[in-house]
C-alpha cells in the first residue's frame, strides 16, 4: 500500500520511482526523466514554459510601464498636462509594489505550503530597520544636534552607538543584513516550530504571537531602535538627497523591477520539482514524509525564502515613505498580508500582486474619504471572499473566461 501511495505521489510531484523503491528526485546520472511500470520506463512529459507568449507578453508590458512610461510621465511631462504622473502617485505606487511583493512572499507559503502566517509584518518591518538604521547614519552631522549619533540617541544622553550599529554605516553591509536578519530570524524561529510539528492553526496564532512580542521590544527605548518614533527625517542615500524626484523616481523603478524578479522567481520556483514537492506537502503531508522527503526540510526553506522576500519589500518601502517605527509590526499589518492574498487568489502569484493592489488601493481611497469605516469595510471583503470568492479575484476571473466559450455555443445552439 505504501508502495502504490509512494507511486501516486511521484507522480504528483515529479520525482522518479524505479520498481519498488522510494520516490527520489529526478537528476540521475543521465538526466532521464522515466517511471518504470511494469518494466516497461514511461518518459514524463516535459515541463511546461516559464509563461506563457501572452503571459510573456504581459510581463514585458509591465516592464516598460515600470522602466520607461512611468519616468517620462512623471520627470518630462509638464506638472499641469493630463497626462503627468504625480510625486503622490509614484509614491503611492511604489509603496504598493512593496506590499505586492509581501503578498507574493505569503503565496509562496500559504498557496503552496499550506503555512498561514500571521506574523510576516516581522520580517517586513526588520528589513526596514536595516534599511532605517544606514539611512540614519547617512545623515551626519546634519541632524538637529549636529552629532554623529542620531538625534534620538543624543536625546537619550548616549554617548557611542550600540554594537548592533556596527555595520551600520556600510551600504555593502546594509545589502547583506537586509537578507541575513529576517532570514535567520525566520529560519531559527520555523526549525523549532516545524521540528516541533506545530502546524494549521496552531502556527498561526504562535506567529501573530512572535510579531507582537518584537512590537513590544522595538517600543522600548533602551533597544537603540528608536523607541515609538522609530526612524524618520532620512536626508540621503549612498550620499544622494532622498527627497529629489529622480531619487523618488529611481527608488521607484527599483521596486518594480524587484517585484518583477520576485515574480518569475516564484513562478520558476513553484514549476520546478521543489515547488510539486511543496504542493505534495500542502496537500498531503503524511504520504510525502512516508515516501521518503523530508517534510520540514521543504517548509523550513520555502518559510526562511519567504522572509527574506518581504524583509527586501521592507527595505525598499523605508525611503520611500521617509519612515519606520514599531507600528510596522501590528498584527493588523500581518492580517492585512493574507488579506491580499486571499483577496487575489492564493496559490497563483499573481492573484496576491492584484490582491495588495486592490486592497491597498481602496484603502488609500476610504482612508481619505471615509476613514471610521475602512476596518469595517476590509473586515467585510475578507468575509465576503472567504465566503463567495474562495479562489480569489483572479479564480473569479478564470471561471468567467472557461465558461464564456459554452455559454457563447449554448447561444449558438439556442439560435439554431
Amino acid at each position: 500500500m505504501s508502495t502504490i501511495a509512494g507511486k501516486n505521489l511521484a507522480a504528483e510531484a515529479g520525482v522518479e520511482t524505479t520498481g519498488g523503491e522510494l520516490p527520489r528526485p529526478f537528476g540521475s546520472a543521465t538526466g532521464a526523466a522515466t517511471v518504470r511500470r511494469e518494466g516497461r520506463p514511461t518518459v514524463l512529459p516535459q515541463a511546461a514554459p516559464l509563461l506563457t507568449r501572452s503571459g510573456w507578453s504581459a510581463f514585458l508590458v509591465a516592464l516598460v510601464l515600470v522602466c520607461a512610461v512611468a519616468p517620462v510621465l512623471n520627470l518630462w511631462v509638464p506638472a499641469d498636462s493630463p497626462l503627468h504622473m504625480s510625486d503622490f502617485l509614484v509614491n503611492l505606487l511604489g509603496k504598493i509594489m512593496c506590499y505586492a511583493i509581501c503578498a507574493l512572499a505569503m503565496d509562496l507559503i500559504w498557496g503552496y505550503a499550506g503555512i498561514l502566517s500571521l506574523g510576516h509584518g516581522l520580517f517586513f518591518a526588520l528589513g526596514g530597520y536595516v534599511m532605517g538604521m544606514y539611512l540614519m547614519r547617512q545623515i551626519g552631522t546634519d541632524g538637529n544636534y549636529g552629532s554623529d549619533l542620531p538625534d534620538f540617541m543624543v536625546f537619550l544622553n548616549w554617548t557611542e552607538l550600540p554594537w548592533h550599529w556596527a555595520l551600520s554605516g556600510s551600504f555593502l553591509a546594509t545589502l547583506l543584513l537586509i537578507v541575513l536578519v529576517p532570514g535567520v530570524v525566520a529560519f531559527v524561529f520555523g526549525y523549532f516550530s516545524f521540528r516541533s510539528r506545530i502546524k494549521d492553526v496552531y502556527f498561526s496564532i504562535i506567529t501573530q504571537a512572535l510579531v507582537f512580542a518584537a512590537m513590544l521590544l522595538f517600543f522600548r527605548n533602551e533597544t537603540g531602535f528608536g523607541g515609538n518614533n522609530g526612524f524618520t527625517d532620512f536626508k540621503r542615500i549612498l550620499g544622494i538627497p532622498i527627497a529629489t524626484q529622480e531619487m523618488r523616481m529611481t527608488l521607484f523603478v527599483l521596486t518594480g523591477l524587484v517585484l518583477l524578479g520576485c515574480f518569475l522567481f516564484a513562478r520558476w520556483l513553484v514549476r520546478s520539482k521543489y515547488g510539486r514537492v511543496l504542493v505534495a506537502v500542502r496537500d498531503a503531508e503524511s504520504r510525502v514524509m512516508f515516501s521518503g522527503y523530508d517534510p520540514v526540510a521543504y517548509k523550513l526553506s520555502i518559510w526562511t525564502i519567504s522572509a527574506v522576500m518581504c524583509g527586501i519589500a521592507g527595505a525598499l518601502y523605508v525611503p520611500q515613505v521617509g519612515i519606520i517605527n514599531p507600528s510596522e509590526m501590528s498584527p493588523a499589518n500581518s492580517i492585512e498580508i493574507a488579506i491580499w492574498a486571499a483577496v487575489g487568489g492564493r496559490g497563483t502569484l499573481i492573484g496576491p500582486i492584484v490582491g495588495a493592489f486592490a486592497v491597498s488601493g481602496a484603502k488609500s481611497w476610504f482612508t481619505a474619504t471615509f476613514p471610521e469605516i475602512w476596518l469595517y469595510f476590509l473586515g467585510g471583503l475578507f468575509i465576503a471572499v472567504t465566503l463567495f470568492l474562495p479562489q480569489g479575484i483572479v479564480g473569479l476571473a478564470r471561471r468567467l473566461r472557461r465558461t464564456a466559450p459554452d455559454a457563447a455555443s449554448a447561444r449558438k445552439g439556442g439560435q439554431a
